[in-house]
């Protein structure tokens, strides 16, 4: 099980996101994406891969990655993540739909 930690954009994307009546669907898919982060960042589900368009904040030789909030929607979400700060954690880079 991983600690799960989130930038402040990360952060305050979030509770933007849960302040918004009209996204509460959207809520409850990005919690259990969360959920899957923390128990095993390889689930199948997240389909996550690398992504290398974003800078890993603690150390820039390691890899950012990309896991999937919604499939087949337009504008999906989608949550950009990275290993650390310590062993056993998760930083959550950014909560945002696909470009």
């Amino acid at each position: 099980m991983f600690e799960l930690f989130f930038s402040r954009s990360a952060q305050q994307e979030l509770v933007r996101i849960e302040r918004s009546r009209q996204a509460e669907g959207l809520v409850k898919q990005i919690k259990k994406t969360l959920g899957f982060l923390q128990t095993n960042p390889r689930h199948p589900s997240l389909q996550t891969h690398v992504f290398h368009s974003l800078e890993h904040p603690y150390d820039p030789r390691e890899k950012v990655f990309e896991a999937y909030v919604q499939q087949h929607t337009p504008a999906a979400f989608r949550i950009f993540w990275c290993y650390g700060p310590d062993k056993g954690q998760i930083t959550i880079v950014a909560i945002t739909p696909h470009p």
